[in-house]
């Protein structure tokens, strides 16, 4: 059978952000399924919570689970969610794990700035759309740019899922995962910040940074990361 995907997206985007990817996945011949948590895109009415992301993520790989082996892929706060669940001492059915933007422990002062700028962003007249938008537009190849915001940006619960972040015992779930792992990060990525600590406590895992790439190494360099779900893909389909 065919190894399934599970894609999770990361703060503020959607399951959209992946489409790149889910195109890709499915002309490789892999069922794919891209979550949106509470809090974001078709969910963005509802209250974020690490309990209903969690559940999120467990529906969908249970799900996965019962039709083939497990790829589970993460981006960023989707990332650090998905170590946390990997990680559990009740082992989810997970059978190789990317982990892309994610590698920081989100708590003490890191936490508060990031929770600071972007209040302090959020409070501009347009929400910093305007600066957002310049960005994307300047970073993100056109293949990609529409999709990072298709399905909205979940404004109201950016700073309720950053500040629940900090409960995560992140290097304790590092420890117990034991299947294939892969730290995808771009060069110029604020959240390296740990990234020595992770490989460290980590058993089974290969860090692969992108060059002149940004914390949204998904939607900068498509193919590249189509080429490392491949390697892993590949990794579980020769096991």
């Amino acid at each position: 059978m065919a190894v399934q995907v599970v894609l999770v997206h990361g703060i503020r985007t959607s399951a959209t952000m992946w489409r790149a990817q889910v195109e890709y996945l499915r002309a490789r011949g892999n069922p794919v399924v891209a979550v949106d948590l509470p809090g974001h895109g078709s969910r963005m009415s509802e209250t974020f919570s690490l309990d209903g992301a969690f559940a999120t993520i467990d529906e969908a790989v249970r799900d996965a689970a019962t039709r083939g082996r497990v790829l589970l892929v993460g981006h960023s706060m989707g990332g650090l969610l998905s170590i946390e669940y990997v990680g559990r001492e009740d082992r989810p059915p997970v059978d190789a794990f990317i982990a892309a933007s994610c590698t920081a422990i989100p708590r003490g002062v890191g936490l508060a700035t990031y929770r600071l700028l972007a209040r302090s962003f959020d409070s501009l007249p347009d929400r910093g759309m305007w600066l957002t938008d310049q960005v994307l537009d300047r970073t993100l190849p056109a293949e990609t740019r529409a999709d990072f915001g298709a399905g909205g940006y979940a404004f109201d619960t950016q700073d309720v899922a950053l500040r629940s972040l900090s409960v995560l015992d992140l290097l304790a779930a590092l420890h117990r995962i034991d299947v294939p792992l892969w730290f995808v990060n771009g060069q110029y990525d604020q959240l390296r910040v740990n990234e020595r600590l992770f490989m460290e406590v980590a058993k089974d895992a290969e860090l692969i940074v992108v060059p002149r790439t940004s914390h949204l190494v998904t939607a900068m360099r498509p193919r590249v990361f189509n080429a490392v779900l491949g390697l892993a893909l590949t990794t579980l389909e020769q096991t």
